[in-house]
C-alpha cells in the first residue's frame, strides 16, 4: 500500500466516526416521520470527524507503523 493513503489511527478512528454520523442521519430519515433531531445529531457527529482526525494526527496518531 502506497504511503499517505490514510493508513493511519487516526484516519481510521475519523472515518468511524464519520460513518457512524451518516448510519444516524440515514436511519434518522428512515424513519415515518422523519425523526430530525436524531438526524441533526448524526449530521454534528459526522462534521466533528475532521477536527478529531486534526487533533489525533498533531497528537502523533498519523504516523504509519511500517
Amino acid at each position: 500500500m502506497a504511503a499517505g493513503h490514510g493508513n493511519t489511527p487516526a484516519a481510521w478512528i475519523a472515518v468511524g466516526v464519520a460513518m457512524l454520523g451518516f448510519v444516524l442521519g440515514s436511519i434518522a430519515l428512515l424513519q415515518q416521520p422523519a425523526q430530525m433531531t436524531l438526524f441533526w445529531i448524526g449530521v454534528a457527529v459526522a462534521l466533528v470527524a475532521f477536527p478529531l482526525f486534526l487533533v489525533l494526527s498533531r497528537l502523533g496518531f498519523n504516523a504509519s507503523d511500517h
